[in-house]
């Protein structure tokens, strides 16, 4: 079954928290080092390739940010990461591979955004030069049923995309918190990672093909068989390299039907390495449902007001007799039936809020870091990474749960807050995200989960990716010789500097 292409409407990405603080003022810039120049010249060039080009005050501040919280900390007051030059917003591939040659030749950097949803610095401009905006490259082009798969444009946002999937009687499977926030290109490009992983994989599963542009400007299609021996899989290079080797306009997606027949349960842990070693033993048993969630006992409270508890949740979707054989698998290993699941309702309900993030964030600071660490290490890494953020000065809270279940490992979300003075809030979340991320990785977990890099954690990339750190910046070497996509992420080396220290800089003082 092959159908004709689903219109989708482009829109413009959501409002940014802390926006009221940018109202009216052209803000100051926090991060030191140089932006690099864009005269008039560039600037009518660059109109006379793509069909919208913005360099209003208003336009460049709003792609000077995304949904980093030190960002939005920032904009409170009046200030940003870096401004653009310009904003480039391209209808199609063409335009999209314009751009980057006159921007290649020019030596003038680019920085693909999409809804800016990141949560990392993923999306900012940090030696200025052009944003490209690609939410104007949206819909499906086409939808093979027989072979559950859809091609889709990268600037498509996701709860469109799964709306106009789910009336064609499929699911991409992919439901991060950010659904609404999103696109389908930023979740491939920061190897995303949905609230149903479990069973329906991260985006390095379910992308089978890209089409995207080099900083040349050449447009190469990769291959859609994952299962092919036809050398290294090209699409994986792509998956998470968060548009530093090329910009992503367009992709090939794993689909599955639309499920028919749900299940769900609740269970409480005396401690939470007892639901942790209950996870693994059902996990290993192969049992895969679709949400897998467990709180440790302040979270619990939290969000579902329990005392002294650790809260497992499961929910499973699909086809009845495969989710029957797995919930029963899952209440085996959980010592029985479920609990309550209304606590699982309860879930579903507000998993996708992001509410009152302005004064929450004005308030406590928060922010979250997401790690994978392999089963025989998880428990000890909960522990040893709670306790070193809690011993930052300022940290009043650190927290976790598991996100994702695998068989090999499992996806560990922590989440952390304090009151630091506002002035120093870059230097407590540099040393908060430090104080995580090294005792994660010396316990033998990884650097990150689902979030990607960004900005955040680039000065970490070194010491995670140890020796291959060199054969990913050959990568990056020999398809962005010139270092124009997206310098200052990934830990990679680039033509304009360093990548500045934002901890350092006291601009909010300023």
């Amino acid at each position: 079954m092959s159908r004709t292409p689903i219109a989708i409407a482009p829109r413009q990405p959501a409002q940014i928290p802390g926006q009221h603080g940018l109202s009216g003022v052209i803000p100051r810039e926090t991060l030191t080092g140089r932006a690099v120049a864009v005269d008039d010249a560039f600037v009518q060039a660059l109109e006379e390739v793509c069909t919208k080009v913005d360099v209003d005050d208003n336009s460049r501040t709003d792609y000077a940010r995304d949904w980093w919280p030190l960002g939005m900390v920032w904009a409170t007051t009046g200030h940003v990461a870096r401004m653009p030059a310009a904003v480039a917003r391209p209808e199609n591939t063409e335009e999209v591979a314009a751009v980057l040659r006159l921007a290649n030749d020019a030596g003038i950097p680019v920085t693909a955004a999409g809804g800016r949803s990141g949560v990392l610095g993923n999306s900012l401009p940090v030696f200025g030069g052009v944003v490209i905006d690609l939410t104007r490259l949206s819909g499906i082009t086409d939808l093979r049923g027989d072979d559950l798969s859809v091609d889709v444009m990268a600037g498509t946002f996701g709860d469109s995309f799964e709306e106009a999937l789910q009336k064609e009687g499929f699911t991409a499977g992919h439901w991060p918190q950010s659904m609404k926030l999103a696109t389908v290109g930023g979740w491939i490009a920061c190897s995303g990672a949905g609230q149903m992983s479990t069973r329906y994989g991260t985006m390095a599963d379910i992308t089978r093909g890209v089409t995207a542009v080099l900083a040349d400007g050449r447009v190469i299609e990769t291959s859609q068989f994952a299962h092919s021996s036809t050398g290294p899989d090209m699409t994986q290079l792509f998956v998470g390299s968060e548009g530093t080797l090329g910009i992503i306009v367009s992709a090939c997606l794993n689909i599955h039907k639309k499920a028919e027949y749900t299940e769900s349960g609740a269970w409480a842990f005396d401690s939470f390495d007892a639901g942790v070693e209950a996870i693994k033993r059902f996990s290993q048993r192969g049992a895969r449902p679709a949400v897998v969630r467990l709180y440790d006992a302040t979270e619990s409270r939290r969000n579902f007001d329990t005392k002294d508890q650790h809260i497992l949740l499961v929910h499973d979707e699909g086809d009845r007799d495969i989710v029957a054989g797995i919930m029963s698998v899952v209440r085996a290993e959980c010592d029985g039936n479920a609990g309550d699941t209304a606590l699982v309702d309860r879930w579903l309900a507000n998993r996708n809020s992001v509410h009152a993030l302005d004064d929450l964030i004005l308030d406590r600071a928060p922010d979250t870091m997401e790690i994978t660490a392999p089963w025989s290490k998880l428990a000890k890494i909960y522990h040893e990474t709670t306790a070193a953020m809690m011993a930052v000065d300022g940290t009043r809270t650190a927290t976790a749960h598991i996100s994702h279940a695998y068989p090999g490992s499992a996806g560990l979300y922590f989440m952390f807050g304090g009151r630091p003075e506002l002035e120093d809030r870059p230097r407590w979340y540099r040393d908060v995200w430090n104080a995580g991320a090294r005792t994660v990785l010396t316990h033998g977990g990884n650097l990150a989960h689902h979030h990607g890099i960004g900005l955040q954690r680039a000065r970490l990339m070194g010491e995670s990716m140890g020796s291959s750190m060199e054969a990913m910046q050959a990568v990056k070497d020999a398809l962005d010789p010139k270092g124009i996509l997206n310098p200052g992420k990934l830990g990679l080396k680039n033509p304009f500097g360093p990548t500045p220290d934002w901890a350092d800089k006291a601009a909010l003082k300023a």
